[in-house]
Formats: structure tokens, C-alpha cells, sequence
């Protein structure tokens, strides 16, 4: 089996969690996924298939969207409900303050990782220094926030934000930072990712449901073509006299190419077709000796 499923992770699991289930229910052993998500949030979660998996390191998630709960007036150790709480304080602010507040995270922004995170610093995952008690410096590193839309609110108790920002974003660190901008503190009590790149959450389906159409046969049906997320790279079509070069791991010059590759700048990445069958994902680069460029192949999908 060789596709993409887009799954509906539920509350409760980790993203290996899923990855484990998908192997054992569908009987495959290449299964990988991007984009984590906390074990405690649903949602998108692009699970990859046999061939799929091959394509992992070139999808680019740029962008995330997530419907979160902020939770105003205290702070927890993990910056989420499942956490301890460190501080309360009293909030006092009006809608008016907490849509200024808001606006003042659009844009580009350095924000500082949760210490409860897989982020490994010094060969070592912060979560693993956060539960020995240990305390370290954690570099803030710079994300994009594109939009926060407030959808419903009880203030100055709680809200309900529509979030799009930049992949490697911590909502539960931006709700943190909200909270302290507002003097009250915050955490975060609730999400949902509801879109990863080209995945949306009106196209995901739960592992209920996935199971059910496994049992039935019916499985192809809704997995998503290997080259469904590559939509922004460029296509090369190769002639059929070159194929198993190609797929023997060899670079391919203009003669065995349909595509007219000189459209193209030196290090493109393309997507690289036979008969309508995605073959590999290459690069496009340029033999400075014979004036011509050619095609190298990255990772072929054998």
C-alpha cells in the first residue's frame, strides 16, 4: 500500500501512538508521519505509506491553522491544562485590551519553546530535563504568526482563537505570552489543529472510520496520492527509454527528458514523472563543461 492517509488524531495519543495503529491495523510496516501533535490536542495529522514515506524530508507544512482555548488567570508548568499550576493571578482586562493584545503577535516574532517539548538541546529533549528538575537556558527561535481570529470569548475567563502561523509554532507557548502580556496568565485548555499545509480537517477521517473501510476493502478510497502534497513543486516527464536509469540511482541529461528542463533555475527540486507515475523527487542542475543541465535524482520511490 502506497499513499497518504489524512487522519483525525484523537486526544489521548501520541503521534507514535497513531503510527503504531496504523501499522498493526492496516499490516504495513513503512508508516511515518509529519507534523507532531501533543498527545493531549486533535487533529490533522498526514500519516504516510509505504512508498509515501519517501517524501517526508521534502513536504513543506508552511503553514498550520488551530482552534485553541485560552485560559486566563493561570499559568501551569507545562503551559497546558494537563500541567501544574505556578501562579495565579486575578484577570482584569476588556475585550478591547485583549484584541490589542492579540494584534501585537501577528507577524514574524521570536517565541521560546516549552521546557515540556521534544526539542533536544545538548543530545538531551527538554521534557527530559523539565521532570529531573533541571533548569537550562532554551534559545526563543522566530515563527510567523499570519492570523489570530478570536471566535468566542467569556471574558475575562476564556476564548476561543483561531490560529494560522508558521510550522514549529507552540500554541501553548503563545497562549502563555499572551497571558502574561494581559498581567493575568494563561494556559492553554484545548486544541485542535483543523489544517497542515494541503490537509484540511473536513478531508480527515478517524481511526474508526479508517478501520472500517480497511475491513471492507474499501481503504484505497480514501488514500491520498503520493504527490498530493508536493503541489508546488515543479513536474519533469521523462521518456520511457530512460526510466530505469533513473531508477538505478543515475542522473538524466536532456535527451532522455520531455520536459524542456532549461525553464527551470540550477537546484530546482522537481517531481519527476513516467507515464503519469511518479517516479522520484530530483534536483535540476547545470554541467558547466557541455552547457547543459540534467536532472539528479534525490529519492526515488522504488
Amino acid at each position: 500500500m502506497d499513499g497518504i492517509l489524512n487522519i483525525l488524531k484523537p486526544p489521548g495519543m501520541t503521534s507514535h501512538d497513531v503510527i503504531q495503529w496504523v501499522r498493526k491495523v492496516l499490516n504495513e510496516k513503512k508508516v511515518g508521519h509529519t507534523g507532531t501533535l501533543d498527545p493531549g490536542a486533535a487533529g490533522v495529522l498526514p500519516v504516510f505509506i509505504g512508498k509515501a514515506t519517501k517524501i517526508i524530508p521534502y513536504i513543506h507544512e508552511d503553514r498550520k491553522i488551530y482552534r485553541a482555548e485560552i485560559i486566563f488567570g493561570k499559568s501551569t508548568d507545562t503551559q497546558d491544562q494537563f500541567g501544574q499550576v505556578i501562579k495565579e493571578r486575578i484577570p482584569n482586562f476588556s475585550l478591547g485590551d485583549l484584541r490589542y493584545i492579540l494584534n501585537t503577535f501577528i507577524g514574524r516574532i521570536q517565541q521560546k519553546p516549552p521546557m515540556y517539548s521534544a526539542i533536544k538541546i545538548k543530545g538531551k529533549k527538554l521534557y527530559e530535563y523539565a521532570r529531573q528538575g533541571e533548569s537550562i537556558d532554551v534559545p526563543t527561535r522566530e515563527i510567523i504568526i499570519h492570523s489570530i481570529e478570536l471566535m468566542h470569548h467569556n471574558i475575562p475567563h476564556n476564548a476561543f482563537l483561531n490560529i494560522e502561523c508558521s510550522k514549529g509554532t507552540y500554541v501553548r507557548s503563545l497562549c502563555a505570552d499572551i497571558g502574561e502580556s494581559l498581567g493575568c496568565g494563561a494556559y492553554m485548555g484545548f486544541l485542535l489543529r483543523i489544517g497542515s499545509g494541503a490537509f484540511s480537517i473536513s478531508s480527515s477521517y478517524t481511526l474508526e472510520e479508517i478501520e472500517s473501510r480497511y475491513i471492507k476493502g474499501l481503504i484505497k478510497n480514501i488514500l491520498l496520492p503520493i504527490d498530493f502534497p508536493l503541489g508546488n513543486y515543479p513536474k519533469i516527464h521523462l521518456k520511457e527509454s530512460a526510466q530505469k536509469s533513473l531508477e538505478n540511482g543515475n542522473s538524466i541529461y536532456p535527451q532522455g527528458i520531455i520536459t524542456d528542463i532549461k525553464e527551470y533555475n540550477e537546484n530546482t527540486l522537481t517531481m519527476v514523472y513516467c507515464n503519469k507515475r511518479l517516479l522520484a523527487i530530483g534536483k535540476i542542475l547545470y554541467e558547466e563543461e557541455k552547457k547543459r543541465y540534467y536532472l539528479k535524482p534525490l529519492r526515488v520511490l522504488k
